[in-house]
C-alpha cells in the first residue's frame, strides 16, 4: 500500500441565472464598463434573486450537481464542509443544513470562515480528515451570496463581487495523486482594511449600525490590492521552490478571482504562460469562497490525471496561501 493522500475525485457548481452586467452598474454608481474591465477584468457577475434563498441554496445546488456527476449515494459522505463568508445565519451551521438537504445523513458538518481563502483552507482541512484514515468521502463546498452584504451605492465593492457556489469531493488515493503540499498564512491586522463591522459580537445590530451601513462589506482597495499581489505571488513561489517545481512542471495555476491584475502578477512571478492560468473572473466576478471550485468545474474537461495544479488565494483577515495538488482523474 502506498502513502495515503487526499485527492479530488469530482466537482460540481452552481451560479444564479440573473446576470448583472457592467452596463447595469452604470445606472447605480458613477462607473463605466471600460473602467471596470480595465481595472478588474470583470464584465459581469451573477446575483441570487430567488426570494428567501441564501448561501445554502447555492451550496445545495452545487453539491447535487457533483453527486449526480459522480453517481454516489449521499449517505456515503462522511463530512460536509462549507467555506463561506456569508452563512445563512450566524448561529445555526449552514453546512449542517446543506448536509441534511442533500441526504448526507451519515455525515457531520461544519462551516469554515476564512473569507476568500475559505476553500483553500478547506482543502487542507478536508485532506487532514482523509489522511487520518478515518474518513473516505469529504465534501467541500465554497459558497457565498456576496450580494447580501454589498452596498450597491459603493462603487469600491459593488463592481467586484458576485454570487455562486462550487463543490469538490475528496477521497483517499494511494497512487501519489491529490494533495502534495500547502503553504497557508494569516495576519489578523488585516481586518482593519477588509471587513464587515456590523452584526458580530463587537457591534451587534442596532438601528444606528444599520443606518450607518455597517452591515455592508468595507474594503480599503489600494491596501488590499498591495497585500494580495505580494502575498499570493509569494505563496505560489514558495510552493514551487519547496517542491522543486519549474514553470514547465505546472499544468495549471488555479488562482482566486479577485482582480485580473493580481492573477497576472501571480502568473508572472511563477513564469507561467497565461494559457495555463484558469480564469473566469470576466463571467462571475469575485465569488469569494466559490472562486476556486468554480474554476475547477469550468476547466474540468481540460484536466488530465497527473496534472500539477497550484492553487493560490488571498482574503480578508488577512488570510492567504498556496496548495500544490496532483489531479486524480481524466474527465469523461
Amino acid at each position: 500500500m502506498g502513502k495515503l493522500s487526499a485527492a479530488i475525485t469530482a466537482v460540481g457548481a452552481y451560479v444564479p441565472e440573473f446576470v448583472m452586467t457592467n452596463k447595469m452598474l452604470e445606472d447605480l454608481v458613477d462607473t463605466n464598463d471600460e473602467w471596470i474591465t480595465t481595472r478588474t477584468g470583470i464584465k459581469e457577475r451573477r446575483i441570487l434573486k430567488e426570494e428567501g434563498a441564501g448561501t445554502s441554496y447555492m451550496a445545495i445546488k452545487a453539491a447535487e450537481d457533483l453527486i449526480k456527476k459522480r453517481g454516489i449515494d449521499p449517505k456515503e459522505i462522511d463530512l460536509v464542509l462549507v467555506g463561506t463568508a456569508t452563512p445563512d445565519t450566524l448561529v445555526a451551521s449552514t453546512a449542517a443544513f446543506v448536509a441534511s438537504e442533500i441526504g448526507a445523513t451519515n455525515a457531520f458538518a461544519f462551516d469554515l470562515l476564512a473569507a476568500c481563502s475559505s476553500f483553500l483552507f478547506g482543502m487542507s482541512t478536508a485532506a487532514g480528515f482523509i489522511e487520518s484514515g478515518k474518513y473516505k468521502k469529504v465534501l467541500l463546498i465554497g459558497a457565498d451570496k456576496m450580494s447580501s452584504i454589498i452596498d450597491y451605492k459603493d462603487r469600491t465593492t459593488c463592481i467586484i463581487f458576485g454570487d455562486g457556489a462550487g463543490a469538490a469531493l475528496f477521497e483517499p488515493n494511494e497512487e501519489g495523486l491529490g494533495m502534495q503540499d500547502e503553504y497557508l498564512r494569516s495576519d489578523g491586522n488585516g481586518r482593519a482594511y477588509l471587513s464587515m463591522n456590523g452584526g458580530g459580537s463587537i457591534m451587534p445590530a442596532t438601528e444606528e449600525s444599520v443606518k450607518n451601513k455597517q452591515h455592508y462589506i468595507f474594503q480599503d482597495g489600494k491596501t488590499v490590492f498591495k497585500f494580495a499581489v505580494s502575498n499570493m505571488a509569494d505563496a505560489a513561489a514558495e510552493i514551487m521552490e519547496r517542491n522543486s517545481l519549474t514553470h514547465d512542471d505546472i499544468a495549471w495555476l488555479v488562482p482566486h478571482q479577485a482582480n485580473k491584475r493580481i492573477i497576472d502578477a501571480t502568473a508572472n512571478r511563477m513564469g507561467l504562460d497565461h494559457d495555463r492560468v484558469m480564469m473566469n473572473i470576466q463571467k462571475y466576478g469575485n465569488t469569494t469562497s466559490a472562486t476556486l471550485p468554480l474554476l475547477l468545474n469550468d476547466y474540468e474537461k481540460h484536466l488530465k490525471k497527473g496534472d500539477n495544479l497550484v492553487f493560490a488565494a488571498f482574503g480578508g483577515g488577512f488570510t492567504w496561501g498556496s496548495i500544490y495538488l496532483k489531479w486524480a482523474y481524466n474527465s469523461k
